[in-house]
């Protein structure tokens, strides 16, 4: 079975998923740039795309699965500066994603233009399906973002051995329903890295036991300290609490995250 193909129209087809696929890349990782370099990306990834297309080995779906990691790490790298072989994973496996279900609502959309239309459609009607979706997409996105940017707090910590405070950003879970055994004071908890930091402030005679449970695991003990004052920074102004108890735990947390802590929605609450 042969293809007929015209690499003109292959082109222009790759190059507006591209560029439709970076900029969704772009709003997952919290990424800008400009739109010159976002043209150059997707330009470069159209023209590896067709080169692959013509690579004499596998079949054209073999060609273009083939090609597709290399292809979104060049375009990554050259659209957002990427660098490194993680970082750059990462940020293809974002990509493809985004081109999942850009791809799934793209059909569907199309799928529905034919059926108005009458007709079996061409580039341009692929073209104004992909416009579609991939502004539907930019607006969940953007929404979903809005809805986790709402979540998180800036938190300061006063550490006496450095002198100065430390500033947490911590993401309010309103699932979390830790308490202190005794006192049934809200636990909040943060990564041992930010631990290690304000070390001087975590005082054995402050300590805490801390049962817990969660999923994977059926129970276990946080170790627990009570920080004298924790400012809480609302875009109305700034709470202050007296005497929080924080518990130490990597679970959930991750160092590159956006967040450091995990805050008791308690907390919060006048």
């Amino acid at each position: 079975m042969y293809y007929k193909l015209y690499i003109d129209s292959v082109f222009i087809l790759q190059m507006a998923t591209d560029l439709y696929l970076l900029s969704l890349a772009g709003l997952l990782m919290r990424r800008t740039a400009t739109r010159r370099r976002i043209w150059l990306g997707a330009a470069v990834g159209a023209g590896m795309s067709c080169v692959s297309l013509m690579l004499p080995v596998f079949t054209v779906g073999g060609r273009l699965i083939l090609g597709s990691v290399p292809v979104s790490m060049c375009m990554m790298c050259l659209t957002y500066q990427i660098h490194g072989v993680r970082s750059l994973l990462k940020a293809s496996l974002s990509m493809a994603a985004a081109g999942f279900f850009f791809g799934g609502g793209m059909i569907w959309i199309l799928n529905r233009l034919r059926t108005v239309l009458k007709g079996s459609g061409g580039l341009f009607l692929t073209l104004t399906a992909g416009t579609l979706s991939y502004l539907a997409m930019r607006a969940v996105i953007r929404q979903l973002m809005k809805k986790r940017e709402d979540s998180l707090r800036t938190v300061r910590v006063f550490v006496p051995s450095l002198r100065q405070e430390i500033r947490i950003s911590a993401l309010v879970d309103t699932g979390n329903h830790l308490s202190d055994p005794i006192s049934g004071a809200p636990v909040s908890i943060i990564s041992r890295k930010i631990a290690r930091c304000m070390a001087s402030c975590l005082s054995q005679e402050k300590f805490h036991a801390v049962p817990y449970r969660s999923v994977g695991k059926q129970s276990g003990i946080l170790s627990a300290y009570e920080l004298p004052e924790m400012l809480i920074e609302e875009a109305g102004g700034t709470i202050k609490r007296e005497h929080v108890i924080v518990a130490v735990c990597d679970t959930g947390i991750s160092e590159d995250g956006d967040y450091q802590m995990i805050l008791h929605p308690g907390l919060l609450e006048n």
